[in-house]
């Protein structure tokens, strides 16, 4: 029995889908648009970095993505796909803001959550989900505290909890949103670098911020977002006065702050 010859469409893969794609995206609340006609596509792996003034539309085009706003026009699809197919697989780092620390839980309980969408609902964490939130604990920095209520820790160890829940979904794309408000430098350098890690790993990281000198020196690539979409690309190539003038309108200090970030050399070893 002779096999079939292989056809030129049998020895050529299929490229994988972008991992995150807008077409066309459209919000408004009320009648007032926020973000307008957006096309952004975004492959991994990369730190990608969201930049904008304040009232931009930096988390809004967070919150498409993930389901949490309506859409008025346009689609996202992620990993070539609507939400609902690929949950499983998206991390999501909220605002502190959003938040209720007064909650009487602890911080291994909060990063156990991250846990809960592979174990289904009639499942409780077990050793192993244990083992692996206090791993996750450990790649933060905050393994000592795991017993702790999650209110009386600091602002920065607050953010590295719910990047350790985040990190226990064990996803593919991860959006986060402000994660370095309210932050020292210390706990910005060690998010920073946990980030790294995961695009290294070959994760795609979305993160909306808002320091000019940081996301030049982090991330990979970065968009600058003014309700529409300004700029997209390498970092290096889109943090430029003249983008930054469209972004800003104009606003002298923060084109003398990513003026300095520049002149310093970007990403420290």
């Amino acid at each position: 029995m002779t096999s079939r010859p292989l056809s030129t469409a049998d020895s050529v893969s299929t490229p994988s889908p972008p991992a995150l794609e807008y077409h066309d995206v459209t919000v408004a609340y009320g009648r007032r648009p926020v973000l307008w006609n957006i096309d952004l596509v975004v492959a991994s792996p990369s730190l990608f970095g969201i930049i904008g003034p304040n009232g931009a539309g930096k988390s809004t085009l967070l919150k498409a993505a993930l389901g949490l706003v309506p859409l008025s026009g346009g689609e996202v699809r992620i990993f070539g796909r609507p939400l609902a197919e690929v949950r499983g697989r998206v991390g999501y780092v909220p605002q502190r803001e959003s938040v209720d620390w007064d909650f009487p839980v602890n911080v291994l309980d909060v990063v156990l959550m991250g846990t809960y969408a592979r174990l289904g609902w009639f499942r409780r964490p077990r050793a192993p989900e244990r083992l692996l939130a206090m791993e996750c604990l450990e790649r933060v920095g905050l393994a000592d505290v795991a017993t702790r209520q999650i209110g009386r820790l600091s602002g920065g160890q607050q953010q590295r909890v719910f990047l350790a829940r985040a990190l226990a979904q064990r996803a593919d794309l991860y959006f986060l949103d402000e994660p370095m408000a309210g932050v020292d430098a210390r706990s910005q350098e060690g998010i920073f670098r946990v980030l790294s890690d995961l695009r290294d790993e070959g994760k795609l990281v979305i993160i909306v911020h808002h320091d000019l000198r940081s996301a030049a020196e982090w991330c990979d690539n970065v968009a600058l977002v003014d309700m529409r979409l300004v700029a997209t690309g390498p970092a290096a190539a889109v943090l430029t006065p003249a983008n930054l003038r469209r972004t800003y309108a104009g606003r002298l200090d923060v084109l003398d702050e990513i003026g300095r970030a520049v002149e310093e050399g970007g990403r420290t070893p």
